[in-house]
């Protein structure tokens, strides 16, 4: 529909690399695109494949990304995207889990892929390159019976061929986007046409009650992985408006100068890449000498009140954002007018200050792979928003479950329990697993495992995660997920893993210090030393022990709720030791397997 609408409209966008440097962005119109994927897609065809057969895509976003997945949309193709960042263990599991066919990869993915076989060899007959192939990696898959191809061979592998469109239903799947589960193997969500086109059509709805309706002329950036359901939404979303879509150069350093080239309207992003703008611009200020500094928390202070007392955003103070705030803006490119963070819990403290700052609305959502991504969003302007995820959107059916084990009550005048949400974006099923599909499929109704309370606006509130409880050594419930919340507000520290178990009276934990924060408490106390040798210094312990303490006071803890000892980490969780999700939350077994020793050690050392 789109190609018919806007056929001279930018599709995709990439920034041409010159004498090896990146120049502006080179666009494909929707024409130019839709006349590659049919190319792609007859190719695809050639191959043998048919409605219904299973098609991997490996690599950052690229415009190749999008233009495989279209061929895969128009044949009723099975899109099975592998992760960026999952390793070559979890990639076999899912090429040979999904019996995939076909794989496409970046260029730089291809070894990756070719470590697969033979396991993977019992279904993968092909693999097509996003750019070159090496005479070596033929040599290789030759040795398989794989055949392999360079995007430019494939393009005209079919030559003149033309295959017809099948005819496909709206129950008809989509594609398999394997979650990273924090435990066990991935679990592959399938996901219907209906899903998609229902998710878009409510996301649509609600932009334009909120005045904030999706045009022609907006520009997306992607750099959140295709692989996962949001950025694939969210681009699906600007493909149905005609709109534009670029994309980074795939480095997390070069993405702000990406940004600045680019221009977006529009940027999604996760609450890791929010914090990293948040830390840089408090560095920004605080460096900025005294002037500079209170004139920026003056505006910030005035801002606030008058967003606190009503004001919209643009209208809240409009000297303040022409002499103090414009520079932000202009870092993000100088166009953003929203942002939209989701995938895992936005800390208040920082969305309440880029909604100030950034003079963009900035909304926290919430869905699940299994949900089709963006079941709840907040509402522009609406600061009394600001810690929940907002209403549900306009096309779901969303109810609280008491979870008694867990004192939550959903009938109590302050409504708790575990969130359900029933409607056409619900997934069909996990692949080949129905035992694990009907634990959380009851009546209609998906069990997401988080525990929301209802707000008396209509939004939601994530408190608590159903599974994260265990039980301390006197019988004592610890909720986790929500004391680590807690815990996290303190300025000090960037991330906290918390630990106990039912052989335990109390609990201990793993800190992720924040650097600048611990160099400037050290050299205000005169201890010297790296960031390294500080966080192995007793006294800084004591320090980051003695602010949690004081949050827990704060926010009227139980005793058995305090933490009784720490251990500071200079190395950020991170995916490469395999202790967070893609999605940047925490896999428990396997933090407590790489910190067995550290733990066991507290405990003895605080007996």
């Amino acid at each position: 529909m789109a190609v018919e609408k806007y056929p001279d409209n930018r599709m995709l966008g990439h920034r041409e690399i010159v004498d090896g440097k990146a120049g502006a962005y080179v666009w494909k119109t929707y024409r130019e695109v839709f006349d590659i994927a049919s190319k792609i897609g007859n190719s695809i065809r050639s191959c043998g494949l048919a409605k219904g057969s299973h098609c991997g895509i490996y690599g950052a976003n690229c415009p190749e990304w999008i233009i495989t997945m279209e061929a895969c949309n128009a044949h009723g193709i099975y899109c099975v995207p592998l992760y960026d960042t999952l390793g070559a263990g979890a990639v076999e599991f899912i090429l040979c889990h999904a019996e995939v066919e076909i794989a496409f990869a970046e260029e730089k993915k291809i070894e990756l892929l070719l470590k697969t076989l033979p396991k993977s060899n019992e279904f993968l007959k092909t693999i097509v390159s996003f750019g070159k192939v090496t005479q070596e990696q033929k040599e290789e898959a030759s040795k398989y019976e794989l055949s392999i191809y360079s995007w430019d061979e494939f393009l005209s592998l079919a030559a003149d061929q033309e295959f017809d469109l099948p005819d496909k239903e709206k129950t008809d799947i989509c594609t398999i986007m394997y979650t990273s589960g924090t435990t066990g193997d991935p679990k592959g969500v399938l996901i219907s046409n209906a899903s998609i086109i229902c998710l878009i059509a409510g996301v649509d709805r609600l932009l334009n009650r909120v005045n904030e309706k999706l045009a022609e002329s907006d520009v997306y950036m992607s750099y959140l992985p295709l692989a996962h359901i949001f950025d694939r939404v969210v681009e699906e979303l600007f493909i149905f408006h005609g709109a534009s879509i670029g994309f980074w150069r795939g480095d997390v350093k070069l993405l702000v100068e990406d940004i600045g080239v680019l221009k977006p309207t529009i940027m999604c992003a996760v609450p890791r890449v929010l914090d990293r703008i948040f830390s840089g611009l408090q560095a920004k200020i605080s460096s900025g000498g005294f002037i500079k500094s209170t004139l920026f928390n003056l505006a910030y202070k005035f801002k606030k009140f008058r967003m606190m007392r009503g004001a919209k955003h643009d209208e809240a103070a409009a000297i303040c954002d022409k002499v103090v705030f414009s520079k932000v803006k202009e870092g993000l490119g100088g166009n953003v007018r929203v942002i939209l963070s989701g995938a895992a819990p936005l800390a208040t403290h920082v969305e309440e200050y880029l909604r100030v700052v950034t003079c963009a609305h900035v909304l926290q959502g919430y869905g699940l792979t299994e949900t089709c991504a963006g079941s709840f969003v907040s509402l522009p302007n609406q600061m009394s928003m600001i810690g929940t995820v907002g209403p549900p959107v306009p096309n779901i059916d969303v109810r609280l479950e008491s979870v008694p084990e867990m004192d939550y009550d959903a009938l109590a005048s302050t409504a708790r329990g575990e969130i359900c949400i029933k409607g056409e974006t619900l997934f069909s099923g996990y692949y080949k697993r129905e035992d694990l599909t009907k634990e959380v499929l009851i009546d209609g109704w998906f069990h997401t495992g988080d525990i929301g309370e209802w707000q008396p606006d209509g939004s939601m509130k994530i408190i608590d995660r159903k599974k994260n409880i265990f039980k301390l050594s006197q019988g004592e419930y610890v909720a986790v997920e929500n004391l680590e919340n807690i815990y996290g507000l303190v300025s000090a520290i960037d991330s906290i893993w918390i630990y106990g178990n039912s052989f335990e009276s109390f609990l201990v934990s793993v800190v992720n210090p924040n650097k600048e924060a611990l160099e400037s408490w050290a050299a205000a106390n005169g201890i010297s030393g790296d960031f390294e040798s500080l966080c192995q210094n007793p006294k800084a312990k004591e320090y980051i022990l003695g602010e949690l303490s004081r949050i827990g006071k704060e926010k009227k803890l139980k005793g058995f709720e305090f933490i009784k000892d720490v251990h500071l980490e200079p190395v950020p969780f991170d995916m490469d030791r395999d202790l967070i999700t893609p999605t940047y939350k925490k896999k428990r077994p396997q933090l407590l397997k790489y910190y067995q020793g550290v733990i066991d050690q507290m405990y003895k050392s605080a007996k």
